[in-house]
């Protein structure tokens, strides 16, 4: 295997684990503990490391270390603002440019989260609800806003995902994609980026049982 695979194959295990949660935000990620876990040099978890920095999801401090990205309430809320206006832009510009192929695939998508959300199955939900949204930020067929959505998605996950283990979240993160479809099948692009913005901004309550639920997160 060549360095530049090993280093790939290594950052996107490392970004699954920070988004499944098994590191934590805050969490210190060691390259020694790290490079025994990958049977590999530190190379190339170094350069893994500096790829998963890149894209937001880990912080590297010459001094202390690599630490998964913790932000305080100020950057959550500065990058939760910026998540709802550009997936709102995405939703609009689905409602008026989505194919029926990926309209289906949406619904496929939606339908999928329907029986996760009645069982209250997290983890699965949350997988499902990446794809839901990656259906949507395709379906504006453009290529640099999808890739911009996409990379400010993945440096949100582990937040989003703690978000949907709020009491009810699941069920009304539901009921919001619903909307969300109807409004994009329908072609109504201003209320299908209504419906989105109101679906991903965080703020008031949902913000406070965020933090709550950041903070319950960490001291388990």
């Amino acid at each position: 295997m060549t360095g530049a695979s090993n280093t790939a194959r290594i950052r996107e295990a490392l970004e699954n684990a920070i988004v499944d949660g098994r590191f934590s935000p805050g969490t210190r990620l060691d390259p020694v503990a790290l490079a025994q876990e990958f049977d590999c040099s530190r190379t190339p978890i170094r350069d893994a490391l500096q790829q998963l920095e890149a894209s937001g999801l880990v912080r590297i401090h010459s001094k202390q270390g690599t630490f998964v990205s913790e932000w305080n309430a100020e950057e959550l809320t500065e990058r939760f603002e910026a998540m709802a206006e550009m997936e709102a832009v995405c939703a609009r510009l689905a409602a008026r440019r989505i194919t029926e192929a990926e309209l289906s695939e949406l619904q496929s998508r939606h339908d999928a989260c329907r029986t996760l959300a009645e069982r209250e199955m997290f983890d699965a939900y949350y997988a499902e609800n990446t794809a839901f949204h990656a259906c949507i930020y395709r379906a504006t067929h453009n290529a640099f806003l999808t890739q911009e959505a996409t990379r400010l998605h993945a440096m949100l996950q582990p937040y989003r995902r703690i978000q949907l283990q709020v009491r009810n979240r699941i069920k009304r993160s539901f009921n919001e994609h619903q909307a969300i479809v109807d409004a994009i099948r329908s072609g109504d692009d201003v209320l299908a980026e209504r419906a989105m913005r109101d679906h991903v901004l965080i703020q008031g309550d949902r913000f406070h049982d965020l933090m709550a639920a950041v903070r319950s997160n960490a001291a388990g």
